[in-house]
């Protein structure tokens, strides 16, 4: 394994922050904490990654959003990165603030490929979908409070549980009247989300000591099956015709660092799996999952060190 260069900021201070759901009291309570844990001066400058999935399950999406665009005036010392989570995908696709498509292709033309669940997953079909991706199609739809039993409950609304993010707007789930509802700063956000960030001269603490490394942080991860470099072009081209993005929904495709990666050190950090996983320099940090009774946590680079939101 190659051994990068020293970094040119060796007291950076790096905070990972995992997926939010709309839950705002918790986002509120995990910010302070970590200005505590790390202290007012390192986190004043420090550069702080979301890792996606603002929206959904929890009700307070719209304050989520306030919040994180307001970040940059309230502290412009630090650096700001929005990573693009599979939820925050689709609510951009129902209000229209998706990137277009780099060839001016119909969105319609993503439904194709699922379109044998319509039907189970009760896609919207309200105003405007016509023109709608077909993620947007199936966050607005209507799975008619059937239960999950992935997360020990009934959805809310959708098979994205996208129903307490309409209401966060004052709209009722499955309304089209979202589109308007939604502040247009709202949705510049959302179409400026990006869909992976590389980041050099990261620090970390491990068992042989202090070593620096290259980031990648992507909301599901990177797919074992495909080259990198394909992968990352994809991600910063962010292509809208692609009916199902797997870095930012994947699940076990995408658990693992691909080998290729072993060369040189190379964190590879996620959100979106429902669940706090470290294993060698692979971090998945989603400790919440949009569950309501779970905390929220962020990882802090060099120290490795786990920071919740108090319940």
């Amino acid at each position: 394994m190659a051994t990068l260069s020293p970094p040119s900021d060796p007291d950076r201070t790096v905070i990972c922050i995992g997926d939010i759901h709309g839950y705002f009291w918790k986002l509120q309570s995990l910010w302070t904490n970590l200005e505590a844990s790390v202290g007012n001066v390192a986190f004043e400058t420090a550069l702080v990654i979301f890792l996606g999935d603002y929206c959904d399950r929890g009700g307070e999406t719209k304050d989520v959003l306030d919040f994180l665009i307001s970040l940059p005036s309230r502290y412009p010392r630090q650096r700001h990165v929005y990573l693009c989570g599979n939820h925050d995908f689709a609510f951009a696709a129902f209000v229209g603030a998706l990137p277009p498509t780099p060839d001016g292709s119909a969105l319609s033309a993503t439904w194709a490929e699922y379109e044998q669940n319509e039907e189970r997953e009760g896609w919207f079909k309200g105003k405007g979908y016509e023109e709608m991706h077909v993620q947007g199609r199936r966050w607005g739809g209507s799975m008619g409070g059937r239960w999950n039993p992935k997360k020990g409950m009934a959805f809310k609304g959708s098979i994205y549980d996208a129903g307490p993010t309409f209401e966060s707007y004052g709209v009722p789930h499955g309304s089209a009247e979202l589109v308007e509802a939604v502040p247009a700063l709202h949705k510049t956000f959302l179409q400026n989300l990006v869909w992976v960030h590389e980041e050099k001269d990261i620090l970390i603490d491990t068992d042989e000591g202090r070593i620096c490394c290259e980031l990648i942080a992507v909301h599901a991860g990177l797919e074992k099956s495909k080259g990198v470099a394909e992968q990352l072009k994809a991600l910063k081209d962010r292509d809208t015709r692609l009916p199902k993005v797997e870095d930012l929904s994947g699940r076990i495709n995408v658990w693992e660092i691909p080998k290729e990666l072993s060369e040189k050190p190379t964190i590879v950090i996620s959100g979106h799996h429902g669940k706090l996983h470290i294993e060698g320099l692979r971090f998945i940090i989603d400790e919440c999952g949009g569950l309501e009774h779970l905390p929220m946590a962020a990882i802090i680079f060099p120290c490795k060190r786990i920071v919740r939101s108090t319940i």
